[in-house]
């Protein structure tokens, strides 16, 4: 917990400092809620990314951080902290507000929001949070973890542990297709068109995917999604026809 790091990036930008915005200058212990290990975690779902929070990059006390365009795959140990009163009821990164109780985490390059599963390494113990804040910018740590989340694994006390952390899908619970716009053989030209999409899209933020298909001659293929059927999805392919593209590949997840 001493070294708090998801911070809202537009004022690491411009001050710099990140204490100025807190009415408390140090992070403090929540009061300890009794059923807390009986509060229901959050339920993965398909969401778009926030409007805040996911720029390209970023740069925090002179290190330069490139956010992720897309979660798929994302697994990584190591060490895990957690942050407390001093944050609670302030904005996170995405625009949110931080709650010492919700199961919420901070990560440096994950889209916002993603969901993520963190398994303490010694124990086996785990808890699924929902990342949308950014940091820990401390050295040497790669979550920070909601108060909630911490007491959940029981690091609440000794302040950080080594944890894995793997993101978790939606489930299919509903409807969700991936949207194919090309497959392209270049792989500069497939970065080229994520990135076009990705500005193009703005302001339905869904993720922006390139799934290679390895072989002889590899084929980088650029997915938008997954977006839920219905008024989503129809949202999606109207921004797409205004932007001229206008028969992409709707695939379901068995074709993917």
């Amino acid at each position: 917990m001493k070294a708090r790091a998801g911070l809202l990036i537009g004022v690491l930008i411009v001050s710099g400092c990140a204490t100025s915005r807190y009415q408390h200058a140090q992070d403090f212990t929540p009061e300890p809620v009794p059923d807390l290990h009986n509060l229901p975690e959050p339920v993965p779902k398909a969401e778009p990314k926030s409007a805040m929070g996911n720029p390209a990059s970023y740069r925090v006390w002179g290190k330069e951080y490139q956010v992720l365009p897309s979660a798929d795959g994302y697994r990584e140990q190591g060490i895990a902290s957690w942050y407390g009163m001093k944050f609670h009821g302030h904005r996170t990164a995405n625009g949110e507000v931080y709650d010492v109780y919700q199961f919420t985490a901070a990560h440096k390059t994950l889209p916002l929001p993603s969901y993520v599963k963190v398994t303490r390494v010694d124990n086996g113990e785990s808890v699924i949070v929902r990342v949308n804040d950014r940091g820990p910018f401390h050295e040497g740590r790669i979550i920070d973890l909601s108060y909630a989340a911490a007491v959940k694994l029981g690091i609440n006390r000794q302040g950080t542990a080594k944890v894995e952390v793997e993101v978790v899908q939606p489930p299919a619970s509903e409807p969700v297709r991936w949207i194919q716009v090309s497959a392209l053989s270049d792989i500069n030209a497939a970065k080229r068109l994520q990135s076009q999409l990705q500005q193009g899209l703005v302001p339905l933020n869904w993720p922006v995917s390139i799934n290679t298909q390895e072989g002889a001659k590899p084929l980088h293929k650029v997915r938008i999604g997954p977006v839920p059927e219905g008024d989503d999805l129809n949202a999606v392919l109207e921004r797409l026809k205004a932007i001229n593209i206008a028969n992409p590949l709707l695939l379901a997840a068995h074709q993917l």
